[in-house]
């Protein structure tokens, strides 16, 4: 990226001279494919930034979005950044008393939703006081004195005269480095969505300095499949369009299939979506062949010793406190006699596990993993494979990267190093530093972070200290040699009636290692003693209790009601929250509840899949009362 690159739309322009022949989108539409040059795209926003600028969208309008992933989804973006609006975005499937809450919060003047049905669907609470509402997916809507448009409405006059494109050029020395680009409301996994203004050098940060970690070249295909109005997938978009690249447009429907036609070098993703992956790729082996899958899990086991011992030889496991002399001397003699015993089956076992790798394509470089923290066992699962994962860690709040394993850091089960300009801290709770090893809240300080909430004086108050850190709010460590590793989220911690504390999100992952576990989350806030609800899968848990119980069950109530089956799960989740697997003696389970409902998007989850926990808690308080004390 060039460094006069100091706005988006300056990084826009100069992308689109650059790379005019070359493709920046491809997506389907009614499975027809449609391929746009970064020609086609610059005339794109160009075309819809004029007719936004007729309707007295400027610079400052703040203009809420609400639309999924889609190619105009990108136009639209790039035309309010043209214009030096504030875009406010969010998905389709933002509940509408969350939506009336944003609108009314941030002062939005502009309505851009994107289709007739999410236009119907929040119709009634949309403020009088908008000055034009936009359809992007809709035929002729608009009529005389109404203020209702589709994007047909006002893009019908598509052809471009040469000194509209000298004045769009020209609109760039109109923007400022320090210009709003955006107010994105946080998923409020913890309550109330909170306002996150980034500026043009907090996103530019983050374009410019991703690139190299992830040694990005023009030729890198992506696969988009998360949300585009979240930080994590737009920061890799801009970063794809900075440097020329192209990008599939998939979904959660057609991922499998994109991968392997689009063979993308690089993919997004974000924890949930490996451990879907993780748990189809084992169950469709075993209900297909289970000779195959216990083979298949054979190899994995040897692939993971192998690479394990490998790191023990090349110091690239975290290190908290240096080991003596006589110590790392047999760790790595153990870890070379492993290695050589293991090598003539850790060569079989990737020739074989090549075979998943053409599931991804066959070209895969990396997969970058955002959005949430990746559990140990699929950062293990995932590397066994021979997929390179950059295990990266951000918020909203800072653009949104802080630090990431990238392709100068090898050290497993970290986050990787700060990204460069980033200083990151683990204090306690009263500010003071703490030493490698130790656990504590992640300050952080750099260019790419927020100078604050918008109209939220009050917590803007508690989330930087004086010397100007951005308190984050997670819990985390750093090894010797400054890699971060996330050990929880200090709102997220249960605290129960003796005291002690609980971090869940550790001991969420390990029981959904379990088939029948689709998902779980850990209550206990205030009680004696922890509970999980569990989603199930329930084909797997029907599977489980005739095995196990010879018995046939049809609902999830019969499972209730069996107690000797309750127990006996039970007993099967505490044995995997052992001592020996660093859990404590009050991580045990008092008691589990099997939910006959999946967790929703825009319910109980986030778009980047993360658990609403104050949402869930609400939900089930009934029950969480009744089974756990």
């Amino acid at each position: 990226m060039h460094r006069t690159d100091t706005t988006l739309f300056h990084m826009f322009l100069r992308t689109c001279e650059e790379n005019r022949e070359k493709k920046a989108f491809i997506y389907t539409v009614a499975q027809t494919e449609f391929e746009v040059s970064y020609e086609k795209l610059f005339e794109d926003v160009l075309v819809l930034a004029r007719a936004f600028k007729a309707k007295k969208i400027t610079k400052k309008s703040k203009v809420m979005f609400v639309c999924d992933n889609r190619y105009e989804w990108m136009v639209t973006d790039l035309a309010l950044v043209s214009l030096g609006a504030i875009g406010i975005p969010r998905g389709c499937d933002t509940p509408s008393q969350e939506l009336a809450f944003i609108l009314n919060h941030s002062g939005a003047e502009f309505f851009i939703v994107e289709n007739e049905q999410m236009y119907q669907r929040y119709e009634a609470i949309l403020p009088a006081s908008l000055e034009a509402i936009f359809i992007v997916e809709a035929p002729s809507v608009h009529s005389f004195l109404s203020n209702l448009y589709s994007y047909q409405d006002i893009l019908k006059d598509r052809a471009i005269h040469t000194d509209e494109i000298e004045a769009f050029i020209q609109s760039q020395e109109a923007l400022d480095a320090e210009d709003i680009v955006t107010i994105i409301y946080t998923s409020g996994t913890t309550g109330t969505p909170k306002g996150v203004p980034l500026s043009h050098e907090n996103i530019m940060y983050n374009v410019r300095e991703i690139p190299p970690l992830i040694a990005l070249q023009s030729t890198d295909m992506w696969v988009s499949i998360l949300p585009s109005w979240h930080i994590f997938e737009r920061a890799a978009e801009y970063v794809a369009l900075s440097r020329g690249c192209c990008t599939v447009y998939s979904s959660i429907k057609t991922f499998a299939a994109d991968l392997e036609q689009y063979k993308p070098t690089i993919v997004a993703t974000v924890p949930r979506l490996w451990e879907s992956m993780y748990t189809k790729i084992n169950t469709t082996l075993e209900k297909t062949d289970a000779k195959k899958a216990k083979i298949f899990k054979k190899l994995i086991a040897i692939s993971i010793a192998y690479k394990r011992a490998k790191r023990v030889i090349d110091d690239e496991l975290p290190c908290f406190k240096k080991p003596s002399f006589f110590v790392t001397c047999k760790e790595k003699i153990v870890a070379y006699l492993t290695c050589f015993f293991l090598y003539p089956f850790y060569s079989i076992a990737q020739k074989k596990l090549a075979l998943v790798q053409e599931k991804f394509g066959g070209r895969l470089r990396l997969a970058v993993s955002g959005g949430g923290a990746l559990p140990d066992f699929l950062d293990a699962w995932i590397d066994a494979i021979g997929i390179r994962i950059v295990n990266a860690y951000g918020m909203s709040e800072c653009a949104p990267v802080i630090s990431g394993r990238a392709l100068q850091c090898n050290t497993f089960s970290t986050l990787g190093l700060p990204v460069k300009g980033t200083t990151l801290k683990i204090v306690t709770k009263e500010g003071a530093s703490l030493d490698a090893g130790e656990i504590g809240e992640i300050w952080v300080k750099g260019e790419q972070v927020m100078h604050g909430y918008y109209n939220n004086p009050e917590e803007n108050a508690k989330s930087f200290s004086e010397d100007g850190f951005f308190k984050t709010g997670d819990l985390g460590k750093l090894t010797l040699k400054g890699e971060l590793i996330i050990t929880g989220r200090s709102k997220e911690i249960i605290v129960l009636a003796n005291g002690e504390n609980v971090d869940p999100s550790r001991i969420e992952s390990t029981l959904s290692m379990l088939p029948f576990i689709s998902d779980a989350i850990l209550v206990g806030h205030t009680k004696k003693g922890l509970g999980a609800l569990i989603v199930p899968d329930f084909e797997k848990l029907k599977e489980y209790v005739a095995v196990n119980f010879d018995k046939v069950v049809h609902t999830i109530e019969q499972v209730m009601e069996d107690q000797h089956i309750v127990a006996k799960l039970k007993s099967e989740m505490n044995a995997m929250l052992h001592q020996k697997e660093g859990f404590k003696p009050f991580e045990k389970l008092q008691n589990i509840h099997f939910l006959d409902q999946e967790f929703t998007v825009g319910e109980e989850l986030t778009n980047t899949l993360k658990k609403k926990r104050h949402v869930i808690e609400k939900k089930y308080k009934e029950i969480i009362d009744k089974f756990i004390h």
